[in-house]
């Protein structure tokens, strides 16, 4: 059971109301949300059943309790998602009580008005049904678990991040955020990203999955799986094209760092079977989790710039 020992910092008789690290970044997350609660419409949170959106949709309860978080769920399902990960959204969902819209890459390529790409990923496909599902539901903020220290895109990215009618982002419309004053101000059609996870580590959200005791999709953590390699990563084997002629696959004992599509996520070799094994294997990793699973970033060295300007996350 966490006690004050665990959060307080070594110091803290000396400083009694002194908030730890961890303590700072769930106050700043908590301001976050009250934040745009009191500013916006009709906010939507971006939840995949990924690590980054279940610390932040644990944050949002924390948030309002005990009130319901006063948000709906959006995912943009690529239809080539891991089936462990959809079950815990599910699960999730249910034990929450909690609305979940879903915007299906699948339905737009069987209406035809997305195509299939020769190489098989759907991520770079996701966000026409993004910004049709933020249109639909006339969201006026969506959440993002966006982190800075992901990529370098992501770095230049405020708070609140302002996207035009058509969704895409501008840097040279970034707005200063200074003593944690957020401007939400839009004109009708835009609307704003908000990320309250911005000035959190990897490192951050595995320390703050540990003390809060967080269950996570068990991909997270090793287990043997039939992969294959491509391009210097692990994939998972699936009807989204792999493994191709000449790739064989085999069993390994891997687990992932970030989950996304199965067609560009990539797992690595790992025996860390607990969370504080994974803190450890994080604290010493010289690698983003980006950097080194997603194939869908190695397109281009602007591969993520280039997809917020058309109005991805």
């Amino acid at each position: 059971m966490t006690t004050a020992a665990d959060i307080l910092p070594a110091d803290a008789d000396d400083h009694p109301f002194a908030l730890s690290h961890l303590d700072a970044l769930e106050a700043e997350a908590v301001h976050i949300f009250r934040e745009v609660a009191g500013e916006f419409e009709r906010p939507v949170i971006l939840f995949s059943g990924g690590k980054d959106s279940i610390v932040m949709l644990h944050l949002a309860l924390k948030a309002f309790w005990p009130a319901p978080v006063p948000f709906s769920l959006l995912h943009v399902d690529t239809g080539h998602n891991f089936p462990e990960v959809l079950a815990y959204r599910d699960r999730t969902v249910a034990e929450h009580g909690l609305r979940l819209q879903v915007a299906s890459v699948q339905e737009f390529i069987d209406s035809g008005r997305l195509r299939e790409r020769p190489d098989g990923l759907r991520n770079p496909l996701q966000t026409v049904p993004l910004l049709d599902g933020i249109e639909t539901g006339r969201f006026d903020a969506v959440f993002g678990g966006g982190r800075r220290d992901e990529e370098k895109a992501r770095a230049k990215e405020r708070v609140f991040s302002l996207r035009d009618e058509f969704g895409a982002w501008d840097p040279r419309r970034q707005r200063p955020e200074l003593w944690a004053l957020y401007n939400g101000r839009h004109s009708p059609g835009e609307h704003v990203r908000v990320f309250p996870l911005s000035n959190w580590t990897e490192l951050d959200v595995w320390q703050y999955i540990e003390r809060e005791r967080i269950e996570l999709p068990a991909i997270y953590y090793a287990h043997e799986r039939e992969v294959f390699s491509r391009n210097g990563m692990w994939l998972t084997a699936g009807e989204w094209g792999g493994p191709k002629a000449g790739e064989t696959t085999e069993r390994r004992l891997v687990r992932y760092r970030t989950v996304g599509d199965m067609s560009c996520t990539g797992a690595v070799d790992s025996d860390a079977a607990t969370v504080a094994q994974v803190i450890t294997e994080v604290a010493a990793s010289r690698l983003t989790e980006r950097g080194a699973t997603r194939a869908d970033d190695k397109m281009s060295e602007a591969a993520m710039e280039d997809r917020k300007r058309e109005g991805y996350f």
